[in-house]
């Protein structure tokens, strides 16, 4: 399904479900910390139901499943959620999947302890999912915005991938991030406040295969180009990396959360 959005990649069109087997396989790249420092707040623990906004092919309610909370996935890409549901299957895990927007969600009021909304916040019509969202929330809930990215003017590794893409797809307005708190648009803090925030470094270990998938698998590439620009971008992609990377190495990134209460 193709989405496009004014303010991002200049309203470029892109499709999450073209990347969903690359999703799939190379996505899931989070490290420990990031799913501990969730857990160390008393989000996401048994006796609480979490509704996961975006999620893919649902690496976040898959890592966390252990800790014992319900969870519900949810994502606009029928081919996503397709992996989603294989995935959590094959791990003998018991996650409610649905295709499904968030602008179109229909879950009764206080269902969720926790809604959260990893890698994928801004891709919301926020006007229309708040109000929803604070429905759907329990009174002391929270909503957790999460997020990783390499950090290209730190990583020389993370740079010349990242201006390889921009080579092929000069309108992507994921490049070029810098360490900062997550965005949070102001009509959100009609209905919630900001309770906390954090932001932290993390090293990700990759091979040149799992970075060439990882970079392949965003939303740049994968989920953008055309089938000529693809393979073009992957053939320069993989000669790049022969050139400039080890056969294993580490890519510094930064993540960060937003955790929001309602008013």
């Amino acid at each position: 399904m193709n989405i496009q959005h004014k303010d991002i990649d200049k309203g470029k069109a892109f499709d999450w479900g073209r990347t969903s087997e690359d999703y799939a396989k190379y996505r899931d790249i989070y490290p420990p910390i990031f799913y501990d420092k969730i857990v160390e707040r008393g989000y996401c623990i048994e006796g609480q139901q979490v509704l996961d906004l975006g999620t893919g092919t649902g690496e976040l309610p898959r890592n966390m499943y252990h800790y014992g909370a319900r969870w519900t996935g949810t994502d606009i890409s029928e081919n996503q959620i397709e992996q989603a549901k294989r995935l959590s299957e094959e791990a003998g895990m018991d996650i409610t999947f649905h295709t499904v927007s968030a602008e179109n969600l229909v879950f009764p009021e206080n269902t969720f302890d926790v809604i959260t909304a990893c890698q994928c916040f801004w891709y919301f019509d926020h006007k229309k999912i708040m109000p929803d969202l604070s429905r759907m929330l329990k009174p002391d809930g929270r909503l957790l915005i999460l997020y990783m990215a390499w950090l290209p003017f730190e990583d020389d590794i993370a740079g010349a991938s990242e201006e390889l893409i921009l080579k092929y797809n000069p309108v992507w307005s994921g490049a070029r991030e810098t360490r900062k708190p997550i965005g949070i648009p102001d009509i959100v803090y009609e209905t919630f406040e900001m309770e906390e925030h954090e932001e932290y470094n993390v090293m990700v270990p990759f091979t040149r295969e799992s970075w060439h998938g990882r970079m392949k698998a965003c939303r740049g590439v994968g989920a953008s180009l055309s089938k000529k620009e693809l393979a073009d971008w992957e053939r320069e992609h993989r000669q790049l990396l022969e050139e400039i990377a080890p056969d294993t190495f580490q890519v510094l990134h930064y993540a960060a959360m937003a955790v929001l209460k309602l008013k």
